[in-house]
């Protein structure tokens, strides 16, 4: 049974060995954390130090999923944003490269978004995806997410997405 738990520095040397090649640093977090290979220790520093690039303070909450068969399978981050608690932004999806595929994305959403509506009673998630994003942008709609809109960003278009409270409970 997949749970989820907030981040911890020991968790970053996982998600930066998921990130194995260049296609899939971009695809995960872009230009943000700096130049391909990623080490755990610019991940930690992210987290950490930087806040996730939050202006706001206390406003980045890292997780992982894990399960007892095979320990932390997946991560991603929530914010809110700019400062409205109603509204949070999930970011920074990656799951373990040996079972991709594998629904664990999904579940991995599926529990963060359940987190979100009914122990943060948010109104609203948003979450990004970079158009090349193929498997990401299918995972997404199949938890519930739709498109808004496409923002215009180099290398690579962002499509946004969101899902409200009431399409959730649906």
């Amino acid at each position: 049974m997949l749970r989820l738990r907030q981040y911890k520095e020991a968790d970053a040397k996982k998600i930066a060995q998921w990130v194995q090649d260049k296609d899939v640093f971009q695809k995960w977090g872009g230009d943000l954390f700096g130049e391909y290979p990623i080490d755990a220790e610019t991940i930690a520093d992210m987290y950490k130090n930087k806040n996730g690039l939050c202006e706001e303070p206390d406003n980045f909450y890292p997780w992982v999923a894990f399960d007892d068969e095979n320990g932390v399978v997946g991560s991603f981050i929530m914010r809110y944003l700019n400062g409205d608690t109603k509204i949070l932004r999930f970011g920074w999806v990656v799951i373990d490269s040996t079972i991709r595929g594998k629904g664990y994305g999904t579940e991995m959403l599926r529990l963060g978004m359940k987190y979100a509506f009914e122990i943060l009673s948010v109104d609203k998630i948003t979450i990004g995806v970079f158009e090349n994003n193929d498997r990401a942008h299918a995972c997404y709609k199949k938890v519930g997410f739709h498109d808004v809109s496409v923002t215009e960003k180099e290398p690579v278009n962002v499509i946004e997405m969101e899902i409200l409270k009431e399409e959730y409970q649906a």
